[in-house]
């Protein structure tokens, strides 16, 4: 699974790079606008430790945020699910905030927390958590009405219980959309990091792009794309875990 994944972002990346060096070439355009290849692989191997951290560090950040929106999407949708005005309300206002853009929310979370780990943090499971909600409060608003019949006759049925019976239903959509999600994650911690941050890769695409120098950007780009790749694949194997494991209860 991981060789597949990874032979698939390098197939589409170098379809792009290929493209991106044909307008070069066609258009007869400086290496200072297109850098050749030459000039790239030079780049790609002075750089390649330095944002190979660089990435880790920003994967590091994405996946505590991810881990946030899910938490956040999961007591949203339970809240969200009730009918009563406080369910709508919850529900209303979740819609409204994402309605804001993020880079215009930024700025004042930066001007609060500052430019450190909390910020990206708290904007990479910003944009992320919102497609979760989604589908958590229309996972946890569907009834199982075979299965809570019974436990409401028995009068056994809380909450808990229904949540629970809920999202056991729906396992599949439950997995699809965390593992989805994931990418927004990733984005949403590079768009701190470029916005106003100190650290991470974003940090680094910013300066390469104060510098005008396309080849670091090319090199940021492939590494995101295959460190990105390897967490959808360890998301999607816990999930293969996760269905294994419940298909046998």
């Amino acid at each position: 699974m991981l060789h597949r994944r990874v032979y698939q972002f390098l197939i589409i990346y170098f379809i792009g790079f290929a493209a991106l060096m044909l307008v070069k070439y066609s258009l007869n355009l400086s290496d200072y606008t297109i850098p050749g290849v030459s000039e790239i692989w030079t780049t790609c191997r002075r750089y390649f430790g330095l944002y190979l951290m660089a990435v880790l560090n920003t994967l590091c950040v994405a996946i505590l945020g991810h881990l946030l929106s899910i938490c956040m999407a999961t007591v949203v949708g339970i809240i969200g699910r009730l009918t009563i005005w406080i369910g709508s309300f919850i529900r209303v206002a979740a819609y409204n905030i994402q309605a804001y853009p993020i880079v215009a929310v930024a700025p004042i979370i930066f001007i609060l927390l500052g430019d450190g780990l909390s910020s990206r943090l708290l904007i990479a499971a910003m944009i992320c958590y919102f497609p979760l909600l989604l589908s958590f409060i229309g996972i946890l608003s569907e009834p199982v009405k075979e299965i809570e019949h019974f436990f409401e006759s028995t009068l056994r049925m809380n909450w808990r219980l229904q949540a629970k019976i809920r999202a056991f239903e729906n396992i599949h959509k439950l997995i699809t959309v965390i593992v989805g999600s994931a990418t927004l994650a990733m984005v949403g911690t590079i768009v701190a990091e470029f916005i106003a941050a100190n650290a991470g890769i974003g940090y680094s695409i910013r300066i390469a792009l104060y510098q005008s120098d396309l080849a670091k950007i090319l090199v940021a780009l492939f590494l995101i794309g295959i460190c990105t790749s390897v967490y959808l694949v360890f998301l999607e194997w816990i999930g293969w875990l996760v269905k294994k494991r419940l298909g046998n209860i």
